[in-house]
């Protein structure tokens, strides 16, 4: 059993994370804390004294708005560790409820705003809310329509229809003292938010989180991540705050007086990045893996082919001479600055001109991305984390990075890898447990109180972890082979016309794959060959496409066992969706789905000729 720590450098705040608000409002009232890129004064006020365009919030107004709307929660009785459901997508109005309820020692549930109405029953009867803040008429009609399912459900507010305005001005009527009275009695042990996984399997189970876990976490991580968590800083978030790791750049940007601009829009956030310029962004893998494609692809287009190529080997290569004594020496040096005025400058500008740094999680990046984007001057730092954990435990830093692993532990964070390559975690960010749910709970932990994650991993001699799958995720073969699945099919994603893809074999004779072509390579491909308008479930069994996609599991099969190679595949006729319920809100495929709305597909992988 091997394990490794980090002592921690700051200790975790014996308060209410909303604290900081009025902290930062003292300190430092002037200072930009949010950019609200598009008003809606029909959903929170407007302040301005004339024009249109972006809102800067100070910190002194984010207070006076947490204030303003913690008195009208109190209005209408929300009582300290009361449970409150957050149906919403990424908005300034989302992150103002959150500190309100927080300043008066209420709870808040966040909820994604593509869950099911199912979901939404679940979270919201589970938790026991007794009110929810719905963004839109459809999240409201939902939210009422459950009401008589809900029996503790007293309040329904929606966002884009005034009602937190209104809400406010019920709270008029409470004394400002109270909301002091109140925030000051809120202690570290006192539960911040019960955050419901999104799961790959099961129901949800609600994830409680007190203020010390969360601050704790966030006091580390800002510790070691200067470069990225300080005043003048600043970041677009697009990522849903009902997951866990946003909130905790949330959390962080207020620790850190940066700027934190919310962008609820998928769709544009390329247009917010280049509008807002941040100095980092928060992501996942597959916005890197798609810049990098789209890249590539307008080289190609404008017969640039062979010098992307180049540029892309030249960012590699200088990336790893960065690992090595000496660094790159000064013909890699002028290469390099060749290619940055003529390449690396234009793929920059996709975030803005301004970003060098990103922070992503939740699926592996690849080693060759990695540097390549480190070698073109965006440095992306891998980290992991679980809902169950506040969420941050390890992350590569600016000053001490591994690319290909997900970095050291945390300050505070203890690790260790259990016979079976499982990862344990013992930490003050580790959460006290499955809100109603006490079976879960204890098999979640080890008898010695660490928390077994779920996921596999090794730590290498210096203490970086990799992480090498599921523990759930192994397949075991009818000949016996354990095989885990995860570096396969990362290194099919890498293929530029691949969108997801999942291997299939437990209990079977060999290893196959399910694969999803990308929606947008798809069209280039398609026209590229003279089937202009057709689908792809028309077309997935063409030999030139087929040929694509062997091309990419031939290059994985070459990394693993003759035992763990890819046998034969079959491209599905659609790319899988959150909609659907094959993915998660980050884009993790929820592989019971995904076999049971393939099973047809699946089978026929297995029928013998």
């Amino acid at each position: 059993m091997r394990e490794t720590a980090v002592d921690p450098i700051v200790g975790g705040e014996d308060g209410s994370l909303a604290d900081r608000v009025w902290r930062n409002a003292t300190d430092d009232p002037d200072a930009v804390q949010f950019v609200r890129p598009d008003p809606d004064p029909r959903s929170w006020p407007v302040r301005r004294s004339g024009g249109g365009g972006p809102l800067p919030v100070t910190c002194r107004q984010f207070r006076d708005d947490v204030l303003a709307l913690a008195r009208g929660f109190l209005a209408v009785g929300i009582a300290h560790g009361d449970r409150v459901g957050l149906l919403s997508r990424t908005r300034y109005e989302w992150t103002l409820v959150d500190y309100a309820l927080w300043s008066i020692g209420a709870v808040t549930v966040p909820i994604y705003d593509t869950s099911s109405t199912d979901q939404i029953r679940w979270i919201l009867g589970d938790s026991g809310a007794v009110g929810c803040v719905a963004e839109t008429a459809d999240h409201a009609a939902t939210v009422t329509g459950l009401r008589p399912d809900l029996p503790e459900l007293r309040h329904t507010w929606r966002i884009d229809a005034g009602d937190l305005i209104a809400l406010t001005a019920q709270g008029r009527a409470v004394d400002v003292d109270e909301v002091d009275r109140r925030r000051t009695a809120v202690t570290g042990q006192d539960i911040a938010t019960i955050v419901y996984t999104s799961g790959t399997t099961g129901a949800p189970k609600g994830c409680v989180l007190t203020h010390l876990n969360i601050s704790t976490d966030i006091g580390n991580a800002t510790a070691v991540l200067p470069e990225l968590l300080h005043p003048g800083a600043s970041t677009v978030l697009f990522l849903p705050l009902a997951h866990a790791f946003a909130r905790l750049i949330q959390v962080g940007m207020v620790h850190s007086r940066a700027t934190m601009v919310h962008s609820a829009d998928m769709s544009g956030v390329l247009d917010q990045l280049r509008r807002f310029r941040p100095t980092f962004i928060l992501t996942v893998p597959r916005m890197f893996e798609k810049m990098y494609d789209q890249a590539r692809q307008t080289a190609q287009d404008g017969h640039r082919g062979l010098l992307f190529s180049l540029a892309e080997k030249a960012a590699v290569w200088y990336s790893r001479s960065l690992d090595r004594p000496g660094g790159p020496g000064l013909p890699l040096r002028l290469i390099h600055l060749v290619f940055d005025l003529v390449g690396y400058r234009r793929l920059r500008a996709t975030l803005g001109g301004r970003c060098r740094m990103a922070i992503v999680g939740g699926a592996p990046l690849g080693e060759w991305l990695g540097h390549f984007f480190r070698g073109a001057g965006i440095t992306v730092l891998e980290g992991y984390g679980l809902t169950e954990t506040s969420p941050a435990l390890a992350a590569n830093l600016p000053t001490a990075i591994r690319i290909g692993t997900v970095g050291r532990p945390l300050p505070g964070v203890r690790v260790r890898i259990a016979d079976d390559g499982e990862i344990h975690v013992g930490s003050e960010v580790v959460f006290s447990g499955y809100w109603n749910n006490p079976e879960a709970t204890r098999e979640a932990m080890t008898d010695d109180g660490w928390l077994r994650t779920g996921d596999l991993g090794r730590l290498d001699d210096d203490g970086y972890l990799s992480i090498t799958g599921r523990t759930k995720e192994i397949m075991v073969t009818a000949s016996g082979k354990n095989i885990a699945p995860a570096p396969i099919e990362e290194l099919i994603r890498a293929h530029p016309l691949v969108s997801q893809s999942m291997l299939v074999g437990d209990g079977r004779p060999y290893v196959s794959a399910l694969v999803t072509v990308d929606p947008q390579a798809w069209q280039r491909w398609r026209e590229t060959h003279g089937h202009s308008g057709a689908s792809l479930a028309s077309l997935r069994d063409d030999p030139h496409l087929r040929g694509e996609i062997q091309h990419a599991i031939d290059k994985a099969n070459r990394t693993v066992s003759r035992a763990e190679q890819v046998k034969t595949f079959r491209i599905l006729p659609r790319d899988l969706t959150e909609a659907d319920g094959e993915l998660t809100p980050t884009l993790k495929v929820k592989r019971e789905a995904v076999e049971s709305h393939f099973a047809t597909d699946i089978s026929a992988l297995y029928q013998r000729p």
